[in-house]
């Protein structure tokens, strides 16, 4: 439709009028007439769904014009965002209407990666897809079926485990051991939920953060912005915040303080404070007697092992400073240490976690207001059990592909990053099948190098991504999924506001290629498969699987959405895009306290017993690169980091971290994100490594200079930013750019630190190790 300027400005000034009152649902459907005479009137809606830029799960209100979705805002009913949204959630229209979207399926008729394809209809995708798994199923080998995945938000990381579990395949690897997991599996190890934790920062007086990007690239990151903002300037007392960082992130300039920390040294910090806290008589001695477990073992090693003494030296943190924090976190209650990826992802990631989780047992910050709290699920319909034939069920009996869960790595629900080599020979089989959701291994992964590899020896590889990723173009089919803006799928909340919430995402748009949602591709790949995998895919579409599990919300008859029947609840949820069911209920110890002894754990009787089932010995646990020996095991202790290269070799610690521009590495196809995404040094479009001035000065690099940055496994070329903020021993790279594929706006832009990243792992969790590489600077 061609309209003038005139034109145009009356039709802003009528939409203007018809949404002055915010998002109610009263201006949904609202047709504005055209101020060309004859011209069919326009037609304008506001369409709830949720984001997809990060694991938040914010509430979204699109706004469509004649079939266009043309702007995106908050949702003011979803309780996490409250109407607004941060960067990256205005990005969403440049993911729908990008030009390089993966239009049609795609079958490979080159050589991987040579980027020849041929469009092909969905039928025979399907039938491909489904005769290339009857194979495999007939062979016995159903186990050999790998599916990594990354995104999974609401019911699709279930729906794949479905799938795989109807299929007779153990190796559901979600990226989480890439992720953070350190966190998890701390709070497992000693409150026994393994999941992310949720925060009452309303109410919280002092908040001590260790290697996390509170402000940046923390989830959820809009609840997180409005909460920093209420913390600092929304209540009568001012909460203060302390944060532990190894280089100047934009949490550490916004806080009251930041302490700079030798990288992966936070456990040996919190035992620090943990010292004076039990020296000088400052923790809570009723929470502690009532509601944990082992402080006697926990409090003399403490005291004999990390006086603050000890750990200055360890840390590089002054003495006096580790005394005067204690005695704040001590007496500001209530009082919050929280910590992830700086903490979390290292060698000694689970230890370091444990040891700050314990911080707030100490000073009885657990399930109270303004400390941790444990989230609560939503009353979703239970799924069916899978249907499974004798195939299926000696698949499931084959152990995992990744060994996690085994001697090799006993706290593991998965070990992405291994991927490359067990999958290849050097695991219990080799993978004759690889499916890819929402994950890009050949981009976010140590030492990339060994995916490409990897990928040379994989049978059949299917990849489900909206875009043509590195690993995608490495894929022998292209199943493309719709766009989030473009699909229905659920989106439960994590761990944050402790009160469950379930939002909705659903088309905004129709599908503007010929693209489908993957739960509907997968429930007609286990029909194809026909017999009990088909059984356990009674629905139609994925849509009518969500109906199912939301009607469980209405039968519980509480929340913010009731109706008389489910067709009314259906439309009000759809309407409001949220069902939520507040406040958070507290003091429900047997949930918030679940470990083995039903109480806070400082000494872990949950991890002990986990590698006594393993039969594990005294030599199966050093095998883990484990220093500690007898109890010290089960508490929380300081394990030296495990660093890759020789330090004469390679003098500089690479930090790789995360910008409020990250989009979980799906942020450099949309021009907006490149456009702003190193503000603190200048820098756009491209990549950099921050150096410290006196640093670069001995190595005689400039500002703006061209460098190599080099450790065991390569080096990437990119841009020296002489940055105060770095440590002179620590180099920091941001990820995102880097990309060989993805797209005309994210292609041969910048460098991928992942390349030169060492495939180090804490081996008692399996996770990836982000911050173990040593490297060298030179100019290019």
């Amino acid at each position: 439709m061609k309209v003038s300027r005139r034109g145009f400005l009356k039709i802003a000034g009528a939409t203007t009028a018809v949404t002055a009152g915010g998002f109610g649902l009263k201006g949904l459907g609202t047709k504005i007439a055209s101020s060309q005479s004859g011209a069919a009137p326009i037609e304008e809606k506001d369409v709830a769904s949720v984001c997809l830029q990060c694991p938040a799960g914010c509430g979204i209100m699109v706004k469509v014009v004649d079939g266009k979705a043309v702007k995106i805002e908050g949702n003011p009913f979803h309780p996490i965002n409250k109407g607004v949204i941060c960067p990256k959630g205005h990005i969403g229209l440049q993911i729908l209407y990008d030009p390089d979207r993966i239009k049609t399926p795609l079958k490979r008729v080159g050589e991987r990666g040579s980027g020849r394809w041929e469009p092909i209809s969905w039928d025979e995708a399907i039938a491909t897809v489904a005769s290339r798994l009857r194979e495999i199923r007939d062979r016995g080998q159903a186990h050999t079926l790998v599916f990594m995945s990354g995104r999974n938000r609401g019911q699709m990381g279930g729906f794949i485990g479905r799938f795989l579990s109807a299929y007779g395949s153990p190796n559901d690897v979600g990226h989480s051991s890439i992720c953070a997991d350190g966190s998890p599996i701390a709070h497992s190890l000693t409150q026994g939920f393994k999941s992310y934790a949720g925060y009452d920062w309303e109410n919280t007086n002092y908040l001590l953060c260790f290697g996390g990007g509170f402000i940046e690239a923390w989830r959820p990151t809009t609840l997180l912005l409005r909460m920093y903002g209420y913390m600092r300037r929304g209540r009568p007392i001012r909460a203060k915040i302390v944060q532990v960082d190894t280089r100047m992130s934009v949490t550490a300039a916004k806080a009251d303080e930041w302490i700079q920390i030798q990288p992966g040294t936070d456990g040996a910090l919190a035992l620090g404070i943990a010292h004076v806290i039990i020296k000088e008589g400052l923790y809570d001695k009723s929470f502690v007697e009532n509601y944990t477990y082992g402080f006697d073992k926990f409090s003399t090693m403490v005291l004999e092992e990390y006086s603050p003494q000890t750990v200055s030296k360890i840390t590089g943190v002054p003495t006096n400073t580790i005394q005067r924090i204690a005695r704040e976190f001590a007496a500001t209650k209530p009082a919050i240490a929280a910590g992830e990826r700086g903490a979390s992802m290292q060698t000694n990631g689970i230890y370091n976690r444990m040891a700050i989780h314990a911080l707030n047992a100490l000073v009885g910050s657990i399930d109270v207001p303004g400390g941790v709290i444990v989230q609560q699920g939503p009353p979703l319909s239970k799924d069916p059990a899978v249907v499974q034939d004798d195939i299926a069920t000696a698949g499931l009996q084959q152990p995992r592909i990744d060994y996690a869960g085994t001697k090799r790595y006993p706290l593991a629900g998965k070990v992405y990053q291994g991927i490359p080599e067990f999958a290849t020979g050097q695991g219990p089989y080799q993978a004759q099948a690889l499916f890819m959701y929402y994950t890009n291994p050949l981009f976010s992964t140590p030492d990339v190098a060994r995916f490409y590899k990897a990928f040379e020896k994989i049978p059949f590889i299917v990849n489900f991504s909206p875009f043509m990723s590195e690993s995608a173009q490495y894929s022998d089919l292209i199943l493309p999924d719709s766009t989030y803006l473009e699909r229905w799928q659920d989106d439960v909340i994590y761990p944050s506001l402790g009160y469950p919430v379930v939002g909705i995402r659903q088309p905004v748009v129709q599908p503007l290629y010929d693209t489908r949602n993957t739960g509907d591709v997968l429930i007609q790949i286990a029909q194809a498969l026909r017999g009990t995998v088909a059984q356990s895919f009674p629905w139609p579409n994925f849509l009518e699987y969500l109906k199912f599990k939301v009607k469980g919300l209405y039968e519980a008859k509480t929340g913010s959405v009731m109706a008389n029947s489910f067709d009314e609840f259906w439309s009000e949820f759809t309407k409001r895009g949220v069902w939520a069911n507040p406040p958070y209920k507290f003091g429900e110890w047997d949930r918030v306290l679940a470990a083995d002894t039903k109480k806070f754990e400082f000494y872990s009787e949950t991890l002990k017993h986990k590698l006594e089932k393993l039969n594990m010995t005294e030599g199966d646990i050093a095998a883990l690169k484990i220093t500690a020996t007898g109890d010290k095991v089960y508490m929380p202790h300081y394990e030296p980091i495990r660093y890759a290269g020789d330090e004469k070799a390679f003098p500089l610690l690479l930090n790789t971290y995360k910008l409020i521009t990250h989009a979980e590495g799906r942020g450099a196809n949309a021009p907006w994100l490149q456009e702003s995404i190193g503000l603190h040094v200048g820098v756009k479009w491209d990549s950099w490594v921050e150096i410290n001035p006196e640093t670069a000065r001995g190595l005689s690099i400039a500002d703006g200079d061209e460098v190599w940055v080099e450790s065991l496994v390569g080096r990437v070329k990119t841009k020296a930013k002489l940055y105060p903020g770095a440590q002179p021993q620590v180099v920091n790279m941001p990820f995102e750019g880097g990309h060989k594929a993805y797209g005309r706006w994210a292609a041969n832009r910048g460098a991928n630190p992942n390349w030169i990243l060492v495939n180090e792992t804490d081996h008692l969790g399996g996770t990836a190790s982000f911050f173990s590489t040593r490297v060298k600077v030179y100019k290019a």
